[in-house]
């Protein structure tokens, strides 16, 4: 029963059937390069990002490793990577699901054979603070404030949270007086 109306050209970019076999960047050396620095000098910065929705240092470098891991599948077709890992880490870190605990066989070596990302994600108490106080938040003002202490606009907040620019800033405004709130800060000190 073929479909006229249904061609190969048609179908959704990750249908199974149209995925290329080998990656891009696995292939190309500039594309591995850039993908590589970028991984180096952003990775430590993306955790964080996540961090500010409340999750632990564990579960932000799983969701974004996992970001990573489906970037460089596609890295020579993302225009704007640190916009792109973001939104890709936040919906790993909520796809993430409680898993039960599994009882290791064998010695855990005492360090990995890499350098871990986390090793530059280290939280000072008053950072902590800050962390903790993001967590309370509700949602929406956790993703607008974590978007905006990573460096991006309002406009570019509005256009990646699918917003509008005015919900952004009240989202914003609000979230501010929270934290200041939720820090025991003074109400004309600077978040």
């Amino acid at each position: 029963m073929d479909n006229p109306h249904l061609s190969t050209s048609t179908l959704p970019v990750d249908f199974p059937s149209q995925r290329r076999a080998t990656v891009p960047a696995a292939r190309d050396e500039v594309l591995r390069d850039s993908f590589t620095a970028h991984y180096e000098a952003h990775m430590p910065g993306l955790i964080r990002f996540v961090m500010r929705y409340g999750a632990t240092p564990y579960e932000a470098a799983d969701a974004c490793q996992a970001a990573y891991i489906e970037a460089f599948r596609v890295w020579h077709l993302i225009a704007s990577p640190a916009a792109w890992l973001r939104k890709v880490a936040f919906r790993q870190y909520l796809r993430q699901a409680p898993r039960p605990q599994e009882e290791l066989t064998d010695e855990v070596p005492d360090r990995p054979a890499f350098s871990c990302p986390l090793e530059k994600v280290v939280l000072d108490e008053e950072e902590t603070r800050v962390y903790q106080a993001l967590a309370r938040l509700p949602m929406k003002q956790r993703q607008v404030i974590a978007w905006h202490l990573d460096g991006f606009s309002t406009d570019e907040i509005a256009d990646v949270l699918d917003m509008r620019p005015p919900a952004v800033r009240q989202n914003l405004s609000r979230a501010r007086a929270q934290l200041k709130e939720l820090l025991g800060l003074t109400p004309g000190g600077a978040l």
